[in-house]
C-alpha cells in the first residue's frame, strides 16, 4: 500500500529548501508553512485514495485504440473528474486566468505524490500545465483568454507536438509543413510519441505543435509553433467541428501502459487548423518554456517512483523469512528474523532511501529558484535564482531520473525471485520509471545542456556560486554541530572542492577540443548529483541532531540516512572525477568501427 512521505517533503521543503522566502512575496500573499503543510495533507489523501488504488489497473486495463478515439479505464475518467472537482488542475495556474497560483516548489511537491501514486495518471495534467505555461508565454491576448481558462480548470487538455518518425532529439529534421490560410495555417505532417494525444477525459484537446511554414529558413531556425486544438472554438467559446487530425495508433509500451502514447496525424482531409503562437520561426524557443518545466517534473517523478519502490521493498523485507541473517539477535517473540536485518538488503534499503532523499531535497531547491527568478523583490536576486534554476535544471531531470532506475532496480532485488512476478508491483514501479531517461531529452541530451548552454555561457560562474553558498552553509552549520555531523560536513565540503576542481576540468576540455568534454558530460553530470546531494545530506545531518527532541524517531532515521550517504554514497564523488579530468581519450579516440 502507498503512503505518501508526508514527514520527508515537509522537512525537504521547510528545512533544506527553505520555501520561507517566499513568505512575504506580493506574487503569494496566502503563502506560509501552515498553508503548504495543509495543501500536502489533501494532495496526499487524494493520492492515497483515489490514484493509489488505480495505478495497478491502469497496467493490465491500459489504454484502448479504437477508430473513433482512444478509451482510458473507466476508473481513470472517474479519477480525472474528481481530480478538476477537487481543483488540482487550477493549482499552480496563473491567478488572473481562474488559476490558485501556487508557487512552483509546492506544485513540484504535491507531483510528487501524483507520480508516486500513480504515474500514467500524473502525466495528463503535467502536459497541460507546460501547454498553459507555453501560451501564456508566447501566446496573444484572444490566444490566452479562448484556450487557457479552460485548460486551467482542467475541462480541456493540452499536449506537446515535437517528436516526428524521423526526428527525435534533432528537431530541425523535422517535416511537418504549416501552409498560409487567410488568417491562420493549414497544418500537414506526423507526429509520434505524444503522451495523452487522444483520450476521452475531456471534450477538447489543444495541441501545440511544430511545424515549419513554407519557405522558412532550414533547421531549427525555421520552425514554427501552433495552436491546433481538437475541436475548433468558436468565438463564443463553445465547441465548434473536428478539426483534421487523428490518433493513427497508440504504442504497446514497457510501461505507464494507461497513458496513451499516440501517433498523431494531421491534414489527411485538407489540413488541421492551426493558430501561429507568437512570432514565425521562434516556435522551438517558445517550446523550451514547456520543456524547461517537464524536465523538472521528469526529475520528480524519477524520485517519485524511487519512493513507490523504497515503499513495495520495505514492506516486503520486514515479512519475508529467509536465511538467518548474521549478527541478528533472537527475538522476544522466538519469531524468526526477517530479510530486513541482512547487512546487504539493509544496505540496499538505506541506498534507495537515501538517493531519494537527496533527489528531493536537489529538485526542491532548484523549483524554489524558478519561483525567485519569477518574483524576487530584488532584480539581482531575481537574476541570480535565474541562473541557478537554469543550471539545475539538467541535474534535476537526469540525475533523479537516472537514480529512479537504480532505485527500482534494487527495489525489485530486496524481493528476490518475487520481484521479477508482476503480483508484488514491483516490476511495474521499474518498467514505469524506465521512460524517465528518455523522453524530455536523453541523460547524454542533459548533460550536453549542462556542458553547453549552462556552464559555457557564463564560464561556470552560476555553479561557482553555487558551490561557493553551499560551502558557506555547511561552515555555518558546523560550529555547533556535535563530532559525528561535522565530519559528515567537513566530507560534504571536500565535495564541493572535488566538483569546482571538476568543473575547471571540463571547461579546459571544452575550450581544447568540445568533443572530449561531450565524452566525459554524464560522468560530470553524475559528479554533481552526487555532490550536491552530499551538501543537502550533511545539512540533514545536523539539522536532524540539532531538532532531535521535537520528532525523535524522524530525526534519528534522517541522521541514520545522512550517515549512510556521506558514508557509502558520497565517496564515489572522487573516482567521478578521476574520469573527468582524465576519461575523455578513452572515448574520443576509441574507433567506431570495433565497436
Amino acid at each position: 500500500m502507498y503512503r505518501p512521505p508526508l514527514k520527508d517533503v515537509r522537512f525537504a521543503l521547510h528545512a533544506l529548501t527553505g520555501d520561507s522566502r517566499l513568505v512575504g512575496l506580493p506574487a503569494f500573499p496566502d503563502y506560509s508553512a501552515e498553508f503548504a503543510d495543509d495543501v500536502l495533507d489533501q494532495a496526499a489523501r487524494f493520492a492515497e485514495q483515489l490514484l493509489a488504488p488505480i495505478n495497478a489497473l491502469g497496467d493490465r486495463t491500459g489504454a484502448r485504440w479504437t477508430p473513433e478515439g482512444v478509451l482510458m479505464p473507466p476508473e481513470f475518467k472517474d479519477a480525472y473528474r474528481q481530480f478538476v472537482d477537487a481543483g488540482w488542475a487550477r493549482l499552480g495556474g496563473p491567478a488572473d486566468q481562474g488559476g490558485l497560483g501556487a508557487p512552483i516548489v509546492l506544485c513540484s511537491a504535491v507531483e510528487e505524490f501524483w507520480g508516486s501514486a500513480n504515474q500514467a495518471f500524473k502525466l495528463c495534467p503535467l502536459l497541460t500545465r507546460g501547454a498553459i505555461e507555453a501560451i501564456e508565454h508566447a501566446g496573444s491576448a484572444e490566444q490566452r483568454e479562448r484556450f487557457v481558462p479552460r485548460m486551467l480548470s482542467g475541462e480541456w487538455t493540452g499536449t506537446m507536438n515535437l517528436t516526428e518518425p524521423q526526428a527525435g532529439t534533432d528537431l530541425g529534421a523535422i517535416r511537418t509543413r504549416a501552409v498560409a490560410d487567410g488568417d491562420g495555417y493549414r497544418i500537414f505532417g506526423q507526429k509520434i510519441f505524444i503522451t495523452y494525444g487522444e483520450h476521452d477525459l475531456t471534450a477538447n484537446i489543444v495541441h501545440l505543435v511544430l511545424a515549419r511554414i513554407d519557405g522558412a529558413p532550414a533547421g531549427t531556425k525555421g520552425i514554427s509553433m501552433f495552436i491546433v486544438p481538437k475541436f475548433l472554438v468558436n468565438a463564443d467559446g463553445t465547441l465548434g467541428a473536428r478539426n483534421d487530425l487523428r490518433c493513427v495508433s497508440i504504442e504497446h509500451k514497457l510501461g505507464i501502459r494507461a497513458s496513451p502514447t499516440c501517433v498523431m496525424s494531421y491534414g489527411d482531409a485538407g489540413g488541421a487548423i492551426g493558430y501561429l503562437v507568437g512570432e514565425p520561426n521562434r516556435g522551438l524557443e517558445y517550446m523550451f518554456v514547456m520543456m524547461n518545466a517537464a524536465r523538472l517534473a521528469v526529475g520528480i517523478e524519477g524520485y517519485a517512483l524511487g519512493e513507490r519502490a523504497y515503499q513495495q521493498a520495505l514492506e516486503w523485507a520486514r515479512q519475508r523469512v529467509q536465511g538467518r541473517p548474521a549478527g541478528a539477535r533472537p527475538s522476544a517473540d522466538g519469531k524468526p528474523a526477517t530479510i530486513i536485518e541482512h547487512p546487504d538488503v539493509k544496505r540496499m534499503l538505506l541506498t534507495i532511501k537515501a538517493q531519494t532523499d537527496a533527489a528531493r531535497a536537489i529538485a526542491l531547491y532548484g523549483a524554489l529558484q524558478l519561483d525567485l527568478a519569477a518574483h524576487a523583490a530584488d532584480p539581482a536576486e531575481r537574476r541570480a535564482a535565474q541562473a541557478r534554476g537554469d543550471l539545475l535544471i539538467p541535474i534535476i531531470k537526469a540525475w533523479s531520473s537516472e537514480r529512479g532506475q537504480t532505485s527500482t532496480s534494487l527495489g525489485l532485488q530486496v524481493h528476490g525471485g518475487m520481484g521479477f512476478i508482476e503480483d508484488t508491483g514491483a516490476a511495474q514501479t521499474m518498467r514505469d520509471v524506465r521512460i524517465t531517461t528518455i523522453y524530455e531529452g536523453t541523460t547524454g541530451v542533459q548533460a550536453a545542456d549542462l556542458l553547453g548552454r549552462k556552464l559555457g555561457r557564463d564560464g561556470g560562474a552560476a555553479m561557482f556560486a553555487l558551490l561557493d553558498d553551499a560551502r558557506a552553509q555547511l561552515e555555518g552549520l558546523g560550529g555547533s554541530a556535535p563530532a559525528e555531523a561535522r565530519a559528515g560536513g567537513a566530507a560534504a565540503i571536500a565535495a564541493l572542492e572535488t566538483l569546482r576542481q571538476a568543473t575547471r576540468d571540463l571547461l579546459r576540455l571544452a575550450g581544447e577540443r568540445r568533443e572530449l568534454a561531450l565524452a566525459v558530460s554524464v560522468p560530470y553530470l553524475d559528479l554533481c548529483g552526487v555532490v550536491l546531494g552530499g551538501w543537502k545530506m550533511a545539512q540533514t545531518h545536523a539539522l536532524a541532531v540539532r531538532d532531535r527532541e521535537q520528532d525523535p524517531e524522524f530525526y534519528d532515521g534522517q541522521r541514520q540516512l545522512a550517515r549512510f550517504y556521506l558514508g557509502q554514497l558520497l565517496p564515489s564523488a572522487g573516482a567521478l572525477a578521476k574520469v573527468v579530468a582524465e576519461g575523455a581519450t578513452s572515448v574520443v579516440d576509441a574507433d567506431s568501427a570495433l565497436l
